[in-house]
Order: structure tokens, then C-alpha cells, then sequence
């Protein structure tokens, strides 16, 4: 098959009829190509090579002997892992706080997004598109710098209106009842307008003599969102849940971090938190290579079954 033309259906590959033709191609598109090369060299670098470290899941690992000279023990670290009450209880905050997410934090981007498409004064939209986008430039630590002062029991705004209210005030940071709802509302205050961007740019494909028809057809806006607009956003949905269920115990170490203390740390520790305390300040690293290896296995076996239920489903995947 010559260069430049592309097989049909899913088998997208180009073939060359010798190395010349080849070389002869990836000079005709370098700029591509080296545009594509940070972006390769950071997966290289920080996702690939990282991957021999693996090895430390299955040793008595010393920092000082190194994989090659480290005793190997087997799955002992994975039985260990299972056996050790603590983790259970972690991995349940994990689960829950995912859960959380996917369910209260995922749908935001996807409503602000149609009620920003159904905005039609162009300064009003522009100006509620970079108040919602704004605190995503903000880093975890102050956005916990901010949320403690907000939800602080003696001068934070939440609990002033509690008092105003009647009530007593509420040290919310202190209760380990709130935590969860904290570290997922930060994140959805802190994400959910970036996001829309994604949805927004997909919204922009759709033609507006769709709407127009819909319209002389009698269609009420309702009904041109459910039949024109949701359909449109569907495949990009699709593709970004399946991101998050891969990324599903995965959930970031200094978002939760930030709000943990000694009162709370029993319900609002996860995974992550807990392969920085028992990996580099216990100095366990190849309990928490298990561990670490373990969030990714789950995140792996999600992502393909739901890839193989979406495609089933909806005929949309990641592959």
C-alpha cells in the first residue's frame, strides 16, 4: 500500500514500501512530529520508564541494594496489603469519595455547559464562562487555604450564617462526618467550570440549521436539547467518564491532603495519602509499590470493561 493513503474501518495504518519512503514521510510532516515530541517525551519520561519500578511490589526492597541486589518475596507485600484492617478502611474512603465524585462532580461540567449553550447575550456568557473557570488556575493549597478560612467555627462566612441562623457554629474541618462532602465540593468548585470547556467545543460543531428546523417543527427548547444538543455531547461524555472510571481509585494525593488532620484523618484518608505516609515517611517502598501497583491493576480492568459495555451500548469507546 503507498504512503499517504489509509486503509478503511479501523484498521488505520500506513504502510511504506521501503525505509526511504518512510524517512521520506516523517520529513514531510517534522513539524508534526516534533510538535508531538514533549508530549512523547513526557510519557517517556514520567509514565513509562517510572514502570520498571513495578519490580519493588515483588521485593524486600533497600534503598541501598537496589532492584538488582534486593531480595525477591513474592506476592508477601499483596497478602500483607489485604491483611492489614487500615487499608481496608482507606481503600473504603477511596471508593467512597470516587463515588462521590462520579456522581455529584461529573454531571456539573455537562449542565453548565447546555445552560451556558442556551445563554444568548454574548457578555453575559463570556463573563460567567471565566468565573467559573478561574479557581482551576488555583492551586490545592489554596484552594484548602481558602475553604478552611470559609468553613472555619470562630470568623469563616459558612458558620456566621449559621449562628445568624440560631444554631451553634459547626467546626466543620474537625467532624469526621464532613470531610467527604469537603474534599468532593472543593473539587467540584475547583474543576467543574474547566470542564464545561470540553463540552462547550463540542457544542460548537453542531449546526444551527438543526436548531432552526427543530424550531419551525414546533420543537420547545427542551425538546431541542434532548434531541439535538445531548445526542451531539454523548460521544464526549462517553470518553470522559470512561478517563474517570480508569482513573477511579486514582483520585489525587494533594487535593485530599490538604484538608486531612488528626480529627478527620480516619474517614478522609485515601490510597494516595496513604502511600505518602506508610511509602516515603515509613520509608515501605515496596509495600506501597503493591499498593500503588494495585490501584492501577483496578483502574486498568475498569477502564476495559467499561470500554467493551460502552461500545456495546453505545458504539462509542476509548478503542
Amino acid at each position: 500500500m503507498a504512503a499517504g493513503k489509509i486503509q478503511p474501518a479501523d484498521q488505520v495504518r500506513i504502510q511504506f514500501r521501503d525505509k526511504s519512503e518512510k524517512w521520506r514521510f516523517i520529513k514531510k510532516y517534522k513539524a508534526l512530529y516534533l510538535l508531538s515530541l514533549p508530549g512523547i517525551l513526557y510519557f517517556l519520561v514520567f509514565k513509562y520508564v517510572p514502570l520498571a519500578g513495578s519490580l519493588m511490589a515483588f521485593q524486600d526492597y533497600d534503598l541501598f541494594k537496589g532492584f538488582t541486589g534486593s531480595a525477591w518475596i513474592g506476592f508477601d507485600h499483596f497478602k500483607s496489603m489485604f491483611a492489614y484492617p487500615d487499608f481496608m478502611r482507606i481503600l473504603t474512603n477511596t471508593l467512597l469519595i470516587a463515588i462521590y465524585s462520579l456522581v455529584f462532580a461529573f454531571p456539573i461540567p455537562i449542565i453548565l455547559a447546555l445552560l451556558l449553550n442556551e445563554a444568548r447575550k454574548v457578555m453575559f456568557k463570556r463573563t460567567i464562562q471565566t468565573i467559573i473557570y478561574m479557581p482551576h488556575f488555583l492551586s490545592w493549597i489554596v484552594i484548602g487555604g481558602i475553604s478552611i478560612e470559609i468553613l472555619s467555627p470562630s470568623t469563616g462566612l459558612v458558620n456566621h450564617f449559621i449562628v445568624w441562623l440560631g444554631s451553634a457554629p459547626i467546626y466543620f474541618m474537625g467532624e469526621e462526618a464532613y470531610v467527604k462532602a469537603i474534599i468532593v465540593l472543593t473539587g467540584i468548585w475547583r474543576d467543574a467550570g474547566w470542564g464545561t470547556i470540553i463540552y462547550l467545543a463540542a457544542l460548537s460543531a453542531v449546526n444551527p440549521d438543526l436548531y432552526e428546523a427543530a424550531e419551525i417543527d414546533g420543537a420547545s427548547r427542551w425538546k431541542q436539547t434532548t434531541a439535538i444538543t445531548i445526542p451531539v455531547l454523548m460521544p464526549t461524555i462517553t470518553i470522559l467518564f470512561l478517563l474517570q472510571i480508569g482513573n477511579f481509585l486514582d483520585f489525587g494525593f494533594e487535593r485530599v491532603f490538604v484538608f486531612l488532620n488528626t480529627l478527620n484523618a480516619d474517614k478522609g484518608e485515601i490510597l494516595d495519602t496513604y502511600i505518602y505516609r506508610v511509602g516515603l515517611i515509613d520509608k515501605q517502598y515496596g509495600y506501597t509499590t503493591a499498593v500503588g501497583l494495585f490501584k492501577s491493576v483496578v483502574g486498568l480492568v475498569l477502564i476495559m470493561l467499561g470500554n467493551t459495555l460502552s461500545k456495546k451500548t453505545t458504539g462509542e469507546g476509548l478503542y
